[in-house]
């Protein structure tokens, strides 16, 4: 019997945890070219949310002054069911020209770019030199007791830096967000 009052449900959930769990979920870029308006970013992003998808980066600058375009890089995650259909909607858009799945090509490259603080004196801060090094990463200023790090690669790389430096006096980290571009004269 019912006393009247609703038992409440399970929470409601994000679109990435409605697929089967026979669904692989995957990692995605995708640059999005939009006709430079304002508004445009808010609706994209809000598809994202509207939908329940999550955004992991997100970069956007103008690439074209002269057709008054910008890029948008979106790094998002789900199922293949899911990811099609982002792809699709995010078309639907009006002012989006164009969608192009860096991931899913060969040809793509990403990149990601970090500034990298690290605090320390003595032995830690010869490691943190020499682990830098090893990174390629390049000091962008130094006081006697702290380093600023510009560290350029992959999302991986700059976490592996990141993960490195903590023990030896980690105070802050910028990332961009990841950029992505495709290999050959072909533009996309």
């Amino acid at each position: 019997m019912s006393d009247g009052t609703a038992t409440p449900g399970p929470a409601p959930k994000s679109a990435y945890f409605l697929a089967h769990e026979d669904e692989e979920v995957e990692r995605r870029t995708l640059a999005v070219i939009v006709d430079n308006e304002p508004g445009v970013l808010a609706r994209v992003v809000g598809l994202f949310s509207g939908r329940g998808y999550n955004i992991d980066s997100l970069t956007v600058a103008e690439v074209d002054a002269s057709q008054h375009r910008s890029r948008i890089t979106i790094v998002t995650q789900g199922t293949a069911h899911i990811l099609e259909q982002i792809e699709a909607q995010l078309l639907r858009i009006v002012p989006v020209a164009e969608v192009i799945d860096i991931t899913n090509s060969k040809r793509g490259i990403e990149r990601e770019l970090a500034l990298v603080k690290v605090a320390g004196t003595g032995e830690k801060r010869v490691e943190a030199l020499r682990i830098g090094e090893i990174f390629r990463a390049h000091v962008i200023d130094t006081t006697n007791e702290s380093f600023i790090f510009e560290v350029t690669g992959a999302s991986d790389k700059l976490t592996q830096f990141v993960d490195l430096m903590r023990p030896l006096g980690l105070v802050e980290v910028s990332r961009t967000g990841v950029l992505s571009i495709k290999r050959g004269k072909e533009k996309g």
